[in-house]
C-alpha cells in the first residue's frame, strides 16, 4: 500500500504557505466566476491544476540546481507520483505564453510607425499593393512567412480592417479580436499571466523589481467611473503608442543579435464595480498601491 499523500492530506502549517494560499485564493475568485459561466465546473478545473502544479515544481528545482526526478516533483508539488509519470508519457497543453500572432504584429505597427501615419498623426488607409507605404510592405516587413494576401484576408474576418476598392484601412484603435472566443481567451491569459508573474516576482525578494502598481480609490459615483474610465483610456492611448515605438526601435536594433532570449509585455487595465467592502460607507480617498521599487514609479 502506498503511503504517499494527497493534496488534500497535506496540512499547511507554515505561516508564508498560508497567506500565500489566502492570497491565491482572492485571486482566484474573480477567474473561477468566469470557469462557472462559461461551463467549467470544480471537478474539472481542479484536476487540470495537476500538470500546472508539476510544472511549476519543476522550474523551482531547475532554479535552484536540485535534481529533478518524479519523487522531488511530487513531494514539491504535491501531486502523486504516479500521475506524474503519466504526465511524462501524455503531454498536456503548454502553459506558457503564445507568440503574438502575425496579424497583431501588423495591426501594432501600423497603429504605431510613424511611416504609416498621416498627417494628423492618425493611421492612414493603404494601398493593398505597392512599394510603400503600402498594406504588402507592411506585412512583408512583420513577416516573410505569411503571404500579404493570407494576412488582408486574416484581418478581414477579424474585423480589424475594411476594404475600401483598392485601399485598406484600420477599423479599431485598439487589437481586440471581434470574432473568436479562443482569440479573446488567449489574449486574457496572456495578458493576467503575465500581470501575476511581475507581482509574484516583487514579492519573491529576487533582484530587479518589475513595474506593478495601481491606484485605487472607493466612495466614487458612477458619472465619477466613466470620467475616469475615459482618462484611462486616454491615457493608455498615449502610453501605448510611445512603447510601440520604442518597443519596435529596439527590435530592429537588436534584430542582428543573437543574444536575445528575452520577451516582455506592457499593459494597464482599470475595473470597477459596486463597493460591499467595510469601506464602502465611508470612501477611501485615491491612493497609490504598489510592489514595485520606489524608483520605478
Amino acid at each position: 500500500m502506498s503511503t504517499e499523500t494527497t493534496p488534500a492530506e497535506t496540512p499547511l502549517v507554515d505561516n508564508r504557505a498560508l497567506i500565500a494560499l489566502r492570497t491565491a485564493l482572492a485571486l482566484i475568485a474573480p477567474l473561477a466566476r468566469w470557469l462557472v459561466r462559461n461551463g467549467v465546473p470544480y471537478t474539472s478545473f481542479a484536476p487540470a491544476l495537476k500538470p500546472v502544479f508539476v510544472e511549476a515544481a519543476r522550474r523551482e528545482l531547475e532554479a535552484v540546481g536540485a535534481k529533478v526526478t518524479d519523487s522531488s516533483l511530487s513531494v514539491l508539488s504535491g501531486v502523486h507520483r504516479r500521475d506524474i509519470r503519466a504526465f511524462g508519457r501524455d503531454e498536456g497543453p503548454g502553459v506558457a505564453p503564445k507568440t503574438p500572432s502575425v496579424a497583431s504584429q501588423v495591426f501594432t505597427r501600423w497603429l504605431a510607425d510613424a511611416a504609416y501615419r498621416d498627417a494628423e498623426n492618425q493611421p492612414m488607409a493603404l494601398p493593398k499593393a505597392g512599394a510603400g507605404p503600402s498594406f504588402d510592405s507592411l506585412a512583408r516587413q512583420v513577416s516573410s512567412d505569411v503571404h500579404p494576401r493570407t494576412l488582408l484576408a486574416e484581418m478581414q474576418r477579424m474585423e480589424l480592417i475594411v476594404l475600401e476598392g483598392d485601399r485598406v484601412r484600420l477599423r479599431a484603435h485598439a487589437f481586440l479580436p471581434q470574432q473568436g472566443f479562443d482569440e479573446k481567451a488567449a489574449m486574457f491569459s496572456d495578458n493576467v499571466a503575465d500581470h501575476i508573474a511581475a507581482a509574484a516576482h516583487n514579492l519573491g525578494g529576487q533582484p530587479g523589481r518589475f513595474l506593478e502598481q495601481s491606484v485605487f480609490g472607493s466612495g466614487l459615483s458612477q458619472p465619477s467611473i466613466d470620467v475616469l474610465g475615459d482618462t484611462a483610456r486616454r491615457l493608455w492611448a498615449e502610453a501605448f503608442e510611445q512603447m510601440v515605438r520604442e518597443a519596435t526601435g529596439r527590435f530592429e536594433q537588436d534584430r542582428a543579435r543573437t543574444d536575445t532570449p528575452m520577451r516582455m509585455r506592457f499593459g494597464v487595465y482599470f475595473y470597477a464595480e459596486p463597493d460591499d467592502s467595510n469601506v464602502a460607507a465611508t470612501g477611501q480617498e485615491p491612493a497609490a498601491h504598489s510592489l514595485a521599487n520606489p524608483r520605478d514609479r
